[in-house]
C-alpha cells in the first residue's frame, strides 16, 4: 500500500444478510476493491411482525461483525475507518439500542441507523459508479430484505428517491403461507407491490423510463439462474448483464409454481434464498409488467460502496469530490484494472493515443462510429496488462484478464470487444479457429477486425516503448494507405516492427500500407 493509500471498509446491516466491502482510495489509482464478505444472518426474521430482533440472530450478528472487524484488520484498515450502517429490520426493531449498543461493547464497532431515503441516496451513488447513466431516466431499485429503494435519475439529475416496505424477507412473512405459493397469496402481493409503487409509477411514466437498473443479492441471484435456466456461462461477472422481459418471464413461469422442496434442487439460486426468491420474482415481475421496461440492467455496487463514495465525499480524504458531478466510471475502471496489474502507463497511453489518431484518420475507409473509438482506446490502455500474469502468450492474459477483470459500465458485448481486440494486437490475427471470436455476432467480429488491426499498427510504432513517434498523418488512395510519422529520433525500429504488424489492416482495408519518416 502506497503513502498516500488509504483503506477503508464499508459493512452493511441488511434484513437479510451482512456485508462488507474493502476498499484503497488512491490519488492516481482512484478507488480499487480489495476484498468483499457476506454473511446470511437474517436479522430480521421474525422481527419484521414483531419488531423485535431475537437473541439468536444478534449472537449471529455480533459473530459475523468480529470476523469482519479481523479481516478489515489483516487488510490493513485501520478502526477509524470502518463505517457501518444498519438498515430496514434494524431501523424498525424497538430494541435496536441495545443491539447496536452490545455491538460496540463486544466488538468496538459504531454502527449508523440510516433512513429509508438515506438509504436510497447511498445506493445511487453506488449504482451510478457501475452502471453509466444516459441522458434519459432509468429506475434504479434496490430489493433489500425489509424494503425496496426506488430511485428516477440519469447523468444529471435525481428525480426520486424513496424507500418503501415491501422488502423479500417482510413480504414472505406476511403474504406467503403456502407451499406451492398460492395463486390468492401471489395477488395479494401483486396488490401490496402496485400500491406500494404508485408515486414510482407516476414519476416514470413523466420521465419517460423505459430502463430498470437493479441493485442487491435477489436481483443478482434471479439473474444468475437466468443464466444457469439459458445454459449460459455462469462464472463471468453479472455487473452491467442485462435481463430481458422475455428471458425474465421463462425463469417466472418455470420457479413460480415449484414447491420449496424442487426450488433447493435448481442450480443457480442460492440456498439460503429458497423461500425469499419468491417474492422477489413476483415483485421483479411486476417492475417489468407496470413500469413497462424492456430490460433490467444488473450492478455490482449497492449500498456499500455508495457508503464509501459518501464517505470520500464528506471530506475524509483528498478524493472528495462533488457528489453531483457524474463519474466517468469506464475510464476509472479502466484505470483501476491497469493498476492492479502494473501496467507500464506510459506506454499504454501512448499505443492508445497513436490507435485514435489512426481511428480518426481511417474513418472514411472504416465508418465505425465513437463507441467503437472508445473501446479501442481501453483495449489500447490494457492491451499489455496480461504481462501481469506471464511475458509469453501475454495477448490472451491480456483477454482472459480484461474479461474477468469486472469493469464497471460496461455491457457483456462490449467487454468482449476489448477483450478480443486487446487478444489480437500482436501475434495471430482474428481467425474463426479461434471459437470465441468465432461466437462473436457478425457485426462485432467486423469491429474486431478493425480495431485490433488498428491497435496491431499502432503498437508496432510504440515497439521500442520510448514514445518516440509523436504524430502520424495518413493519405488515402484507391490502393494505397501512406503513413507519415513525425519522430523526436530515427524511428528505424518502429518502422521495422509496425512493417511487421501492417499486414492485417491491409487485409480489413483492402489497402496496402507504406510507412515512412519525414
Amino acid at each position: 500500500m502506497g503513502s498516500d493509500a488509504l483503506r477503508v471498509a464499508a459493512i452493511d446491516l441488511g434484513t437479510n444478510s451482512f456485508h462488507m466491502v474493502v476498499v484503497e482510495i488512491d490519488r492516481v489509482k482512484g478507488i480499487v476493491e480489495i476484498d468483499r464478505v457476506k454473511d446470511m444472518i437474517c436479522i430480521g426474521r421474525g422481527s419484521i411482525s414483531t419488531k423485535m430482533l431475537d437473541e439468536a440472530a444478534m449472537l449471529s450478528g455480533i459473530a459475523a461483525l468480529r470476523n469482519f472487524l479481523v479481516l478489515a484488520g489483516q487488510h490493513g484498515v485501520k478502526s477509524e475507518q470502518v463505517i457501518a450502517f444498519a438498515t430496514s429490520a434494524i431501523r424498525e426493531a424497538k430494541n435496536r439500542d441495545v443491539f447496536i449498543r452490545r455491538v460496540r461493547e463486544e466488538t468496538g464497532l459504531k454502527v449508523r441507523v440510516i433512513s429509508g431515503k438515506e438509504e436510497a441516496e447511498f445506493i445511487y451513488y453506488g449504482v451510478r459508479n457501475a452502471v453509466k447513466l444516459g441522458n434519459s431516466f432509468d429506475l434504479l431499485f434496490d430489493i433489500g430484505g425489509g424494503s425496496v429503494e426506488f430511485v428516477i435519475a440519469n447523468n444529471k439529475e435525481v428525480k426520486l428517491l424513496e424507500s418503501r416496505k415491501i422488502g423479500v424477507a417482510r413480504m414472505h412473512e406476511r403474504f406467503i403461507v403456502s407451499d406451492p405459493v398460492s395463486p390468492h397469496e401471489i395477488k395479494l402481493l401483486e396488490q401490496f407491490y402496485a400500491a406500494e409503487m404508485d408515486s414510482a409509477l407516476e414519476k416514470a411514466a413523466f420521465l419517460g423510463v423505459r430502463r430498470g437498473i437493479a441493485s442487491s443479492g435477489t436481483a443478482q441471484n434471479i439473474a444468475r439462474m437466468i443464466r444457469s435456466f439459458e445454459a449460459r456461462e455462469s462464472d463471468v461477472s453479472l455487473n452491467n448483464s442485462v435481463v430481458t422481459r422475455r428471458e425474465f418471464q421463462r425463469l417466472y413461469k418455470a420457479v413460480v409454481p415449484l414447491a420449496l422442496v424442487e426450488r433447493r434442487k435448481m442450480t443457480g439460486l442460492d440456498e439460503k434464498r429458497v423461500d425469499l426468491i419468491l417474492p422477489g420474482l413476483i415483485l421483479v415481475d411486476m417492475i417489468f409488467r407496470k413500469f413497462n421496461l424492456d430490460e433490467i440492467v444488473i450492478s455490482d455496487y449497492a449500498l456499500r460502496e455508495g457508503m464509501v463514495l459518501n464517505y470520500l465525499q464528506r471530506g475524509f480524504h483528498v478524493l472528495s469530490d462533488s457528489s453531483n458531478s457524474q463519474p466517468d466510471i469506464r475510464r476509472e475502471s479502466v484505470y483501476e484494472l491497469g493498476f492492479r496489474c502494473g501496467w507500464n502507463r506510459e506506454h499504454s497511453e501512448h499505443v492508445a493515443k497513436l490507435a485514435m489518431l489512426f481511428f480518426d484518420q481511417l474513418h472514411v475507409l472504416h465508418g465505425l462510429g465513437p463507441e467503437y473509438r472508445e473501446l479501442l482506446e481501453f483495449a489500447a490502455l490494457l492491451h499489455n496488462i496480461g504481462i501481469f500474469i506471464s511475458n509469453t502468450a501475454h495477448h490472451k492474459h491480456s483477454q482472459y484478464i480484461i474479461m474477468n477483470g469486472e469493469l464497471r459500465g460496461f455491457s457483456p458485448s462490449e467487454t468482449e470487444i476489448i477483450g478480443h481486440v486487446a487478444r489480437y494486437h500482436r501475434k495471430s490475427p482474428p481467425s474463426e479457429k479461434h471459437s470465441p471470436y468465432n461466437q462473436l455476432k457478425p457485426k462485432y467480429r467486423n469491429v474486431v477486425d478493425v480495431l485490433s488491426g488498428i491497435l496491431r499498427l499502432a503498437n508496432g510504432l510504440e515497439r521500442g516503448h520510448r514514445q518516440n513517434i509523436y504524430a502520424v498523418s495518413t493519405a488515402i488512395s484507391d490502393r494505397v494507405i501512406s503513413v507519415r510519422l513525425e519522430s523526436h529520433h530515427e524511428p528505424d525500429i518502429e518502422i521495422w516492427a509496425a512493417d511487421q504488424l501492417k499486414s492485417w489492416l491491409e487485409t480489413v482495408l483492402l489497402r496496402s500500407i507504406v510507412i515512412h519518416s519525414r
